[in-house]
């Protein structure tokens, strides 16, 4: 088992800095679980705590159910890879994965066998005896995990390995590790402020803002519901729309009123509307949710395009109603241009409400 259990952990700096806040996490046996966030909101910390190179200043750390908060990081069994990958440029790839074996006096026959298996897994068999200035940044990625693996930890720990390397590699390197995970059957933590990463790697996402834990799930669930504005914009690109609107009880129905246009919500939010009849709240639509249209219809609405991007598979318009933007994915054989008019029908079963003093979400759960 290598199941680690954060229970209200946090980490205060000198001058009563909070960098993590009560941080509730679950990390179960054999999981791929991805910390994810802005810059500044702690995911890192929360990681170097786990490892052990940052202490803990409130609650306690378990890994295996043992109390890890004083065990220094030689003795917590885990494994953890950079963001600047560490490796020794004077030593060969072998050199590099074999010396924390080294270190710790492992016989040499079982140091090769480890080496050799770790290095067979990851494809580098070929640059064993290579220095690291003459691998590319994906090969040192791998050299880096392979120094990890070979010491057969209870948990791997990855901060933001990926960020050094340029865009097609990195999707190449989601589905390495990926695979890799299924392959050793471990315990991953993985840390990144990339939401596609996060999305297409974790069995589980943990997502932080300013020290805080906003919401752990799958990452179907979070982008399907959300429990606040923060996770909802966070989560999905291009990120949700949000539209501030006036909701208006009309004969047992809700309009939604932007000001330039009015929609209907749809029958099964209504109950849930209705109580912030009169007031403002965040309409948030993704923008694969916005449906054009040439012909009108009911709940359409016209906005002027200011961007075009086209993606081949598709076309993101940067779109402006009277006083607030908004993003929609389209199909790509329509000809759209900057300052045309568009009309849009948004999917309304698929929106999402928040309350605008609060961001928290006015429908949460698998209901919605």
């Amino acid at each position: 088992m290598a199941k680690v259990e954060l229970k209200n952990i946090s980490k205060v700096y000198e001058g009563n800095v909070r960098a993590v806040d009560n941080a509730n996490i679950v990390v179960e046996d054999k999981e791929f679980v991805v910390f994810v966030g802005p810059s500044g909101c702690g995911k890192s910390t929360t990681l170097r705590m786990v490892a052990g190179l940052e202490d803990i200043t409130e609650g306690e750390l378990y890994i295996d159910g043992d109390l890890m908060n004083d065990v220094p990081p030689k003795d917590r069994n885990i494994a953890m890879v950079f963001q600047n990958y560490a490796l020794y440029p004077h030593m060969s790839v072998y050199e590099n994965m074999a010396f924390g074996l080294r270190i710790k006096k492992i016989p040499k026959a079982d140091i090769d066998r480890r080496v050799k298996d770790a290095a067979r897994i990851l494809d580098i068999e070929k640059f064993l005896d290579r220095k690291p200035k003459a691998l590319s940044g994906g090969q040192r990625q791998r050299v880096a995990v392979g120094r990890a693996i070979v010491r057969n930890p209870k948990v791997f720990l990855f901060d933001e390995p990926l960020s050094n390397l340029d865009a097609k590699l990195r999707v190449q390197m989601r589905a390495e590790l990926s695979d890799l995970h299924l392959r050793l059957n471990a315990t991953m933590i993985y840390v990144t402020h990339d939401q596609v990463e996060a999305m297409t790697m974790a069995n589980k996402i943990v997502v932080m803002k300013d020290g805080k834990v906003q919401q752990i799930g799958s990452p179907l669930y979070l982008y399907n519901h959300p429990v606040n504005k923060f996770v909802a914009g966070f989560i999905g690109s291009p990120p949700m729309n949000f539209l501030t609107v006036k909701v208006i009880e009309e004969s047992g129905s809700v309009i939604l009123d932007e000001g330039s246009f009015r929609i209907k919500a749809d029958s099964s939010h209504v109950e849930g509307l209705k109580k912030y009849a009169g007031k403002e709240v965040f309409f948030g639509i993704r923008p694969e949710d916005m449906a054009y249209t040439q012909s009108g219809g009911e709940n359409s609405f016209s906005v002027k395009i200011t961007v075009v991007e086209p993606l081949g598979a598709d076309i993101h318009l940067w779109l402006t109603t009277a006083t607030q933007p908004l993003v929609a994915r389209t199909e790509p054989h329509y000809d759209f241009k900057v300052g045309d008019s568009a009309s849009f029908i948004p999917k309304m079963d698929k929106a999402r409400y928040f309350d605008k003093e609060t961001e928290l979400a006015i429908f949460s759960g698998p209901d919605v």
